[in-house]
C-alpha cells in the first residue's frame, strides 16, 4: 500500500462524544470540510479508532469518503473499549468490532487493523491473536494488519517475536526513543512500516499552543501539570535555531524532522482546521531535512529533558 507522507490523524475530530477523552469538543461540519479538503490536498491515508469520540470519528470518515474509497487508505484499531483504559483483544472480539467499524465507516474492507496498545504478553499466551487476524486477511475483510506500541522497547518485541510488519508509535522533536534505541534504522532494514503518531506532541511543537490553555475538561492535556505544559509549550523554541535560516513554521519543522528518516511511512498529526491541514501538507513539499540538520536537531533533544516524572508511559496518547 502506498500512502500520503502526510496522514490524517483522527483522534481529535471524534469530539467529546460521552466520556470520550481527546482534544475537546469539536464542530463536526468543520471535521467534515477538513477531511474533504484533505484528500483534494492529498493526504490519501487517515487513522482512526472505535475508542475515538466512542465510534464518531470513524462515522465523521465513513460518510465523508462514501463513493471515494478507492482514493483513500484507512486504518483503524481494535482493543480499547472505552477511555478507562478496559481492553479487549480477544478473537471474538476482534471479529465483532471490526464488523462493527466497517459498518461506521461504510465500507466493506479496512486497509490497515491495528491492535491498539495491547500487553505483549497476551500475544504470547493466546496465539490465537495472531490467528484471527491472519484469518482476517485472507477473507478479505482487512487488507493488512500492524501493532501500536506503547514503547520502543515493545515494538522490537513486536516485529521480531510476533512478525508484524506496520508499527504506530510515538515520534517526535521531543520524544526520539525511536532513534535512541536504533529502532529506525532496523525497521528500515526490515522494510517494516512505521506511523508516527504525536508528531507535534499533542499540538505543542506548533507553538500555538499556551501552557495556561484554556483545555476543556475533555481535553487529555487539561490532565498535564502545569509544569509540564510549560515545558512543552516552550520546547519548540530550543529546536527554532537550528533551522533559522530557513522560512517554515515551528510545526512544519516539527514534521519534516520526523519525514526525514526513510523508515518512517506517515507523521499522523491531528488537523481540527482547515490551516492547521494546509500548513501541515506544506511540510511534505518542503523536502527532507540536510543530514546536518537532522543530526543538529538530535543533539538539542539529547542535551534536554522534556518528560517530567514518570508521566510519559501513563499519557493519553501513549495509551490512545
Amino acid at each position: 500500500m502506498v500512502v500520503s507522507e502526510i496522514g490524517f490523524g483522527g483522534w481529535g475530530i471524534g469530539g467529546s462524544s460521552g466520556n470520550s477523552i481527546g482534544y475537546g469538543p469539536t464542530d463536526d461540519e468543520i471535521s467534515r470540510q477538513v477531511l474533504r479538503r484533505a484528500l483534494e490536498q492529498g493526504v490519501t491515508f487517515y487513522d482512526t479508532a472505535p475508542l475515538y469520540g466512542q465510534g464518531h470519528s470513524e462515522r465523521l470518515i465513513g460518510e465523508v469518503f462514501e463513493g471515494l474509497r478507492s482514493r483513500v487508505v484507512i486504518a483503524s484499531k481494535v482493543g480499547f473499549l472505552d477511555s478507562q483504559e478496559n481492553q479487549d483483544f480477544s478473537p471474538d472480539h476482534l471479529k465483532q468490532s471490526l464488523e462493527k467499524s466497517l459498518g461506521r465507516l461504510r465500507t466493506d474492507y479496512l486497509d490497515l487493523y491495528q491492535l491498539h496498545n495491547p500487553p505483549l504478553e497476551l500475544l504470547e499466551r493466546n496465539q490465537r491473536i495472531l490467528e484471527t487476524l491472519v484469518s482476517l486477511k485472507q477473507s478479505g475483510r482487512i487488507r493488512a494488519f500492524g501493532i501500536c506500541v506503547r514503547s520502543p522497547a515493545d515494538a522490537f518485541t513486536a516485529v521480531e517475536r510476533f512478525g508484524f510488519d506496520c508499527v504506530q508509535i510515538n515520534f517526535n522533536l521531543l520524544d526520539q526513543r525511536v532513534v535512541e534505541t536504533g529502532f529506525l534504522n532496523f525497521c528500515q532494514s526490515r522494510r517494516i512500516g512505521v506511523i508516527a503518531r504525536t508528531p507535534l506532541c499533542f499540538g505543542f511543537l506548533t507553538g500555538a499552543y499556551p501552557s495556561e490553555g484554556p483545555f476543556a475538561p475533555t481535553d487529555h492535556r487539561s490532565r498535564w501539570s502545569q509544569e509540564q505544559r510549560v515545558l512543552w509549550a516552550q520546547a519548540y523554541r530550543l529546536f527554532e535555531s537550528v533551522l533559522a535560516n530557513e522560512t517554515q513554521t515551528p510545526a512544519q519543522m516539527a514534521l519534516r524532522f520526523c519525514l526525514s528518516y526513510p523508515s518512517v511511512s506517515a507523521a499522523i498529526p491531528g488537523m481540527l482546521r482547515e490551516e492547521h491541514l494546509m500548513e501541515n501538507v506544506a511540510a511534505s513539499t518542503m523536502g527532507e531535512l540536510a543530514e546536518n540538520q537532522r543530526k543538529a536537531l538530535e543533539q538539542v533533544y539529547q542535551g534536554h529533558r522534556f518528560f517530567l516524572g514518570e508521566r510519559l508511559v501513563l499519557s493519553q496518547e501513549n495509551r490512545f
